[in-house]
């Protein structure tokens, strides 16, 4: 039986597994829209096309699926490339679906027309306009494939509108065929894995794991966990990889970077091994390379990008593969090559020195009576924290408060914009994770200034009953920004003073949620309790100290060691 393309495009994505769209029409993709109201797809109507393609990643980061949304040509097309860059940094498997003018018009500067595949080729692994209905399963089929293998990442198919009126007998490739140009490498090197166990892991007196966003995505992180207790290696990671290792464990040292904890830091410097599996090792996280070079050590890197290896740093032991599949033939080549050794004890005065650190620079921050963010954070911890749990955020010092203060124990449970760090993110995303994970509770941590990047989206949070819960710290302040104009331009607040602040319970009274303030830290407490276990979505407005700055802070261009400390 022939179907129309768009019957086509929506019969491929139920091949696919795909069970929701987030998306907003318009008059390119009206034919899909026609084509939804007859289908028991589940679509979900976004209030800004950039909200759709964050709640997409949202949702693939929360389940591990791959993310689908659906905009119109031209501005709806524009208005999602924010969303698509953000999940292309951040390697998040994710099929964007784009309407475009009829074929015969494409170039002719068309009404609401724009090369959305030459805008958005440097933000997505792959992109496709399909200009002949016989190719179109075959393109979705191929773009799923393209988004969830190797390393993952957004793939957009533009869809002209005659395409998807056209019609055409719909067959289902089962298989993607042979692709030159791309075939991963998905099983480790046998000699490399063995000579690096060998000569480099099991020898070391100061190994080190670090841990990136690849474990969470290639499901390694259990694996990877299994190693470290087994011979006793501290564990760091990076912020996209927190909830790969459990936070309250022992052998943790805390997030490395910037922002990362002293004796994180420290151990990155001064071990003679480090286990590097499914991390890019981005300028954030090494800080001055040149330290970071010289006093690492031998590293052994693990992840399945090849152009991510020896990209940054000098590499002894480079391992491409998926990280899942590395992982598992790492612990098979250490229990055949290991012996019989008390690992504790092997490892003593190297652990005896890291805890050092932990017990000396702890995290902290001055108590004076004000409410301060940190204090917010641990009180989210504390009384929604856990495995039932996801915490989406926005990006700037909320962000990095909440990874450093918030104890994540399993992966999955931190979606935060980490390469691209998108203000406008986290609202969204607790949409897409809450729609991914019912099961869940979802918190989205926000500044004040990002908060208000993607605040319609409350409207479709409100809609379609998601009970994601807004705990906004609101410092009147565009926060890290006004801390680096203190720190390094003489406190020369140069238009960071977010002086005109709409009323956040009242806006959330406006979409329909429940809204509560606190100013009090008194009330803190009583108050998170309350909204944090509401049925309903809800907003906590948190009037925290205005300046206050995140600590460990590693200047740029200086080396890890270098940190401005409370």
């Amino acid at each position: 039986m022939e179907l129309t393309g768009a019957q086509i495009l929506l019969e491929s994505l139920k091949r696919e597994g795909v069970e929701l769209i987030f998306g907003y029409p318009g008059g390119a993709v009206i034919e899909i829209y026609d084509a939804l109201f007859h289908s028991d797809l589940r679509h979900i109507l976004v209030r800004h096309e950039q909200g759709a393609a964050h709640a997409a990643d949202g949702y693939a980061r929360a389940s591990g699926k791959t993310g689908v949304c659906l905009v119109t040509s031209g501005p709806g097309a524009t208005n999602a490339v924010t969303g698509i860059a953000t999940a292309n940094s951040d390697s998040i498997p994710m099929v964007v679906l784009t309407g475009q003018v009829a074929t015969h018009l494409i170039g002719n500067d068309a009404f609401q027309e724009v090369d959305t595949v030459g805008i958005t080729r440097p933000c997505t692994k792959h992109n496709y306009i399909v200009k002949d209905i016989k190719t179109l399963a075959y393109t979705i089929r191929e773009a799923f494939y393209l988004a969830r293998s190797g390393r993952p990442g957004p793939v957009l198919v533009d869809l002209p509108k005659n395409v998807m009126a056209a019609r055409h007998e719909f067959t289902w490739p089962e298989t993607v065929g042979e692709m030159r140009s791309y075939n991963p490498t998905q099983e480790p090197n046998l000699k490399q894995l063995r000579l690096a166990v060998r000569r480099a892991i099991l020898p070391a007196k100061r190994p080190l794991i670090l841990s990136g966003g690849g474990v969470i995505r290639a499901d390694a992180c259990a694996e990877l966990a299994e190693i470290a207790m087994q011979y006793q290696i501290p564990v760091v990671s990076t912020m996209m990889g927190l909830g790969s290792f459990p936070g309250n464990h022992p052998l943790w040292l805390g997030m490395l970077g910037m922002h990362g904890t002293v004796a994180a830091n420290k151990a990155a410097l001064e071990a003679d091994t480090i286990i590097a599996v499914g991390t890019r090792f981005a300028d954030r996280v090494t800080g001055k390379l040149s330290a970071f070079d010289r006093d690492s050590g031998t590293i052994v890197h693990i992840d399945i990008d090849p152009t991510s290896i020896k990209k940054n740093v000098n590499v002894k032991y480079p391992i491409v593969a998926d990280c899942r599949k590395a992982v598992l033939k790492l612990r098979e080549e250490l229990a055949a090559a290991a012996g019989e050794q008390n690992w504790s004890e092997e490892h003593k005065d190297w652990l005896d020195t890291l805890e050092t650190y932990k017990k000396d620079f702890p995290l902290s921050y001055a108590k004076n009576g004000e409410i301060k963010p940190q204090q917010v954070i641990e009180a989210i911890s504390a009384i929604a924290g856990g495995d039932d749990t996801i915490i989406t955020t926005e990006v700037g010092q909320h962000q990095m408060w909440t990874s450093q203060f918030y104890c994540f124990t399993r992966p999955r449970t931190l979606l935060s914009s980490g390469g691209l760090g998108t203000m406008g993110y986290g609202l969204p995303a607790a949409m897409g994770a809450q729609l991914a994970r019912p099961d869940k509770k979802v918190v989205c941590i926000a500044g004040d200034g990002s908060i208000q990047m993607n605040s319609q989206e409350f409207a479709t949070i409100v809609a379609n009953r998601l009970p994601v819960k807004v705990v906004i710290i609101n410092n009147g302040y565009l926060g890290m920004v006004r801390q680096w104009q203190e720190l390094f331009f003489k406190r020369n607040y140069s238009y960071t003073n977010m002086e005109a602040q709409p009323d956040f319970v009242k806006l959330a009274d406006a979409y329909g949620a429940e809204g509560y303030r606190v100013s009090e830290a008194s009330e803190l407490e009583p108050v998170l309790k309350k909204a944090l276990f509401s049925p309903n979505p809800a907003i906590v407005d948190v009037r925290v100290a205005r300046e206050e700055n995140v600590y460990p802070m590693v200047p740029v261009g200086a080396a890890l060691d270098n940190m401005i400390v409370l």
